[in-house]
């Protein structure tokens, strides 16, 4: 049986009879698409799901996913502990599902990786049908396994960030823009638009980078006049606003006595929280913009950035694999269709996929730093570029021994050379980004085994040549373009080239890295020993007060919170520069007794709030609760006055 069966009509050649032909419906494929998308989804779901026990958990993001999850109005919110009296520095959106599985299963590490989980199989599947609508079953199975096998993505899948659901949301929103374009119903586009405002919902402004591209591919390839066509963006446009900023006017609305204090804003107003401490600090040296605290670039990777940013050493084995192919791809899909009627189907999908490429380069490489994760959300980009450029160039390679009147090449073409061109191509480029690591020594050279094989194999075809030896070749080639990448993906399933839960990514990169063995993995319920003895000489002191202790910054909080579902008072939240709780409202906390204890540190900035807890309250020596010695951290009893110490 032939690796790949003879290439369908998909709509890649030029002939007018196949370039109207789509895939719409599961039954109007070739006979291996379903086994194979099966196999494809299984890969994903293995890879994606391995060792979720101990999946990368967020110290930050995996305390509040257990606070939201006991309690509506932290929920809703976002709330970092229990009491939800400060949210999380971002929106809370993409951490509902986190939470609603955290609420119905308990407090496990995997029940908060699980959804990560299913949006990762979810957009491979979803990547796949947008694929093989455009550019037919071929495209959309080696779309599918792209994506399945970049590394980025496989990381990702096993740790509570955002840029998961974010990734599946926008590859929603690319569906439906695609199907509007093609189908010139308003439905699908008003669709799109409330895809993106949910992708807002998690990622805030990095889902609106693809709404100048949807825009503009659905103005130059959707059918109807051009006023219609701008009228129906813009209410798409409203839709999208209206969706992305619903959260924000809710908080907005709501009197800050009934909400928490919003992490990242010194003036507690939602709009900061979005467009100032999320938004304009990531591309300003001011990180105050807008009301914003300080701090804001310092937590975060200062490098990657600049036009190299995708292909350096650090993110370039994470993403940037068929970067040249898709490159490739985008070029020769585009000049090739010239000629072709504006509404050209082909063309259409080669320009939103390369747009939201473009784009997202061009941000990444002008912000002042980004974690590598960052790049998931071009990976489907890269997959579906990759996908439908080897579907062009497998059809004009089959043209090549076929009429003239029915492909529309000329004689003396040379356009069946792109196919093994694109194999040697990615080839080379795997070696250029595995050689600074050498990680995968050992796989180069079955890369370049398989491709002179698959490359001979389409070179030498002749007329007499059996159509299973063309497709051994084929799959031959294709094989040595992912093998490498693959390696790398598969590597991160030891936790020693799993990155750090902070900051997930593949191989021998990266700070987690260099100390030489698996950085530790927090998770939900499993104190350690000495935060166990914490807890214990804190429940069994307190009395009627309402939270069990103040921390300064969530840095302290993040253990606590994760072992147990308490009201927490976090000082300064994430960066510990958030001007939560006023020093007037701390003296009112503790005068009431709705709080007794506070843990400070010596790993974040000093407060007025800290500055208050040290000339009023007492210190505990750390023999009573389980410490030999105090550390970078000391307690305090602020219901004992300063003067009996």
């Amino acid at each position: 049986m032939p690796a790949f069966p003879a290439v369908q009509p998909t709509g890649m050649h030029r002939g007018r009879r196949s370039a109207g032909r789509r895939f719409d419906r599961p039954g109007d494929g070739p006979y291996w698409e379903r086994p194979a998308l099966a196999a494809v989804l299984v890969v994903a779901a293995v890879l994606y799901s391995w060792g979720i026990g101990h999946a990368a958990l967020h110290p930050f993001y995996g305390a509040a996913i257990r606070s939201m999850a006991d309690n509506w109005r932290a929920f809703f919110f976002g709330g970092l502990d229990a009491s939800a009296s400060i949210t999380i520095d971002k929106l809370p959106g993409a951490f509902w599902p986190d939470a609603a599985t955290v609420w119905l299963f308990g407090p496990h590490t995997w029940a908060a990786a699980l959804p990560q989980v299913v949006e990762g199989v979810l957009t491979v599947w979803l990547l796949h049908r947008i694929v093989r609508a455009w550019a037919g079953p071929f495209a959309a199975l080696i779309a599918a396994l792209t994506l399945t096998l970049t590394p980025v993505t496989v990381v990702l899948t096993r740790a509570t960030i955002p840029d998961t659901a974010l990734t599946l949301l926008l590859v929603a929103a690319a569906g439906a823009l695609q199907k509007a374009v093609r189908t010139e119903r308003l439905l699908p586009l008003l669709t799109c638009g409330a895809w993106v405002g949910l992708a807002f919902q998690t990622k805030m402004l990095q889902a609106w980078l693809v709404l100048p591209v949807f825009a503009a591919v659905y103005q130059l390839a959707a059918p109807g006049t051009r006023v219609n066509r701008g009228l129906r963006v813009l209410l798409a446009g409203a839709v999208a606003l209206t969706v992305s900023c619903s959260w924000v006017l809710i908080t907005w609305a709501t009197p800050a006595a009934n909400r928490p204090y919003l992490d990242g804003t010194s003036n507690n107003d939602p709009f900061t929280l979005v467009f100032g401490y999320n938004g304009l600090s990531r591309f300003s040296s001011d990180s105050t913009a807008f009301g914003a605290v300080a701090g804001t670039t310092a937590s975060r990777t200062t490098g990657n950035t600049g036009w190299s940013m995708l292909i350096n050493h650090t993110v370039g084995p994470q993403i940037a694999w068929f970067l040249p192919l898709a490159l490739l791809a985008t070029v020769l899909g585009v000049v090739r269709r010239a000629g072709q009627p504006r509404t050209d189907p082909l063309r259409t999908g080669f320009l939103l996929w390369s747009g939201w490429l473009a784009v997202h380069a061009l941000v990444f490489s002008s912000s002042n730093g980004n974690h590598a994760y960052y790049t998931a959300v071009i990976a489907p980009a890269l997959a579906a570029l990759t996908g439908g450029g080897l579907a062009l160039f497998r059809s004009e390679y089959e043209a090549r021994h076929k009429p003239v009147h029915e492909t529309g090449h000329e004689t003396g073409s040379q356009r069946h050379m792109a196919l093994p061109a694109a194999i040697v191509l990615t080839v080379a480029w795997a070696l250029v980004l595995d050689w600074p690591t050498r990680f995968l020594s050992r796989l180069l050279p079955i890369a370049v085994m398989l491709a002179l094989c698959g490359v001979a194999g389409l070179w030498t075809r002749g007329p007499r040549t059996s159509p299973r030896m063309v497709h051994a070749a084929l799959a031959a080639g294709i094989a040595a373009m992912l093998v490498v990448p693959a390696g790398w993906a598969v590597s991160s399933l030891d936790p020693l080239y799993a990155g750090a839960a902070t900051s997930p990514m593949t191989g021998p990169v990266g700070k987690a890295y260099g100390v030489h063995h698996a950085p530790k993995r927090v998770g939900l319920d499993r104190p350690s020993a000495r935060d166990t003895a914490l807890l214990d000489y804190l429940t069994t002191h307190r009395r009627s007060e309402k939270y069990l202790l103040a921390t300064q910054a969530a840095y302290s909080a993040e253990p606590l919170l994760r072992a147990k579902s308490e009201p927490v008072l976090v000082m300064g939240g994430f960066t510990g520069s958030t001007p939560f709780p006023t020093t007037q409202q701390l003296g009112r906390l503790v005068a009431t007794h709705q709080l007794r204890y506070a843990l400070l540190t010596t790993q974040r900035p000093t407060t007025p709030a800290t500055t208050w807890v040290r000339s009023h309250c007492t210190r505990i020596r750390p023999t009573a609760y389980g410490r030999r010695t105090d550390g970078s951290f000391t307690l305090y009893d602020c219901g004992t006055p300063v003067s009996s110490r």
